[in-house]
C-alpha cells in the first residue's frame, strides 16, 4: 500500500487529511455496452466502498455535532 493513497493534503487548511470521499476519476470500471458478465468486487473496491461509508458516517456525526451545538440551551446566568 502506498502512504499517499490514504493522505491528501487539504487545499483549505493546507494539512494533512483523509480523503475516504468516492472519486469518480478513480472509477476505472466503467461498464460497456457489450459487457454481459456480471462484475466481481476486487478488495480494493470493497476498501473503497468500506471507506467511503465511514467518511459519509463521520460527516454526520460532525454535522450532527454541529446542529447540537447551534441548538443547545443557552447557559444559565451566573449568580
Amino acid at each position: 500500500m502506498i502512504l499517499r493513497e490514504l493522505f491528501y493534503i487539504d487545499p483549505d487548511t493546507r494539512k494533512i487529511a483523509n480523503d475516504l470521499r468516492y472519486s469518480p476519476s478513480r472509477d476505472v470500471t466503467s461498464v460497456k455496452r457489450g459487457d454481459t458478465r456480471k462484475t466481481r468486487l476486487t478488495l480494493r473496491q470493497l476498501n473503497e466502498l468500506r471507506k467511503s461509508s465511514e467518511a459519509h458516517i463521520l460527516e454526520q456525526e460532525n454535522e450532527l455535532d454541529f446542529i447540537h451545538s447551534m441548538y443547545a440551551a443557552a447557559p444559565a446566568p451566573a449568580q
